[in-house]
């Protein structure tokens, strides 16, 4: 089992994911050309245990992120799961907009909607603690906006930390998503802003 972790075990405890990538995810929607603007396993941030990419589907996952859902179109978009032994997993979502204009609008709402996660979050679940940072612009392209969110929730006795960058080169917008069991401390934010930059580079 693997979810951005999310999914399993806190989901059942806190009644919520922050990035729910469990691995039959990637059943989601038909496999796509071959991914070269895709990342690969070797470029998400180290892990203990080596990463393993599922193939890149078209359309949106079937069970997509909290903090994200519902903002990219399904028109135009294809994604990839990844996961590791323990409990930490990845996402990457890219969607092709019929515009630079409307991909520019479609990554300043991705950007809002995780911006805005954690406060939607506490509104849902009282009970949830939490610290959502943004960790700066990649400069790559069109750029690359990193954040993290840093949740616990003391009544389950659980802690997520998740990841997240909205980028966009030209017509194509891209989220990768990363999170697992612990909090900021033990995230890799600089290699997850290398992750960043790498996804939004391969997009043309």
């Amino acid at each position: 089992m693997n979810t951005l972790r999310a999914a399993a075990v806190t989901a059942a405890a806190v009644g919520m994911t922050i990035v729910p990538l469990t691995t039959t995810a990637s059943a989601a929607g038909t496999a796509a050309p071959a991914p070269r603007t895709f990342l690969s396993a070797s470029q998400l941030p180290a892990s203990s245990t080596p990463w393993q990419a599922d193939a890149v589907r078209r359309g949106l996952p079937a069970d997509g992120s909290v903090c994200t859902a519902g903002i990219a179109p399904k028109a135009g978009s294809s994604h990839r799961d990844f996961r590791t032994e323990l409990d930490t997993g990845a996402r990457q979502t890219t969607t092709v907009a019929p515009s630079t204009a409307a991909a520019k609008a479609l990554a300043a709402k991705l950007r809002a909607s995780v911006e805005g996660c954690l406060d939607r979050l506490k509104e849902q679940y009282p009970s949830l603690e939490g610290e959502a940072f943004y960790h700066g612009r990649v400069d790559v392209e069109e750029g690359a906006h990193v954040y993290s969110i840093d949740t616990a929730d003391p009544e389950a006795g659980s802690s997520d930390i998740s990841l997240y960058s909205v980028g966009r080169d030209g017509r194509s917008v891209t989220v990768v998503e990363w999170g697992q069991l612990g909090d900021l401390d033990g995230a890799p934010v600089a290699g997850f802003k290398k992750t960043a930059g790498i996804a939004v580079a391969k997009l043309n």
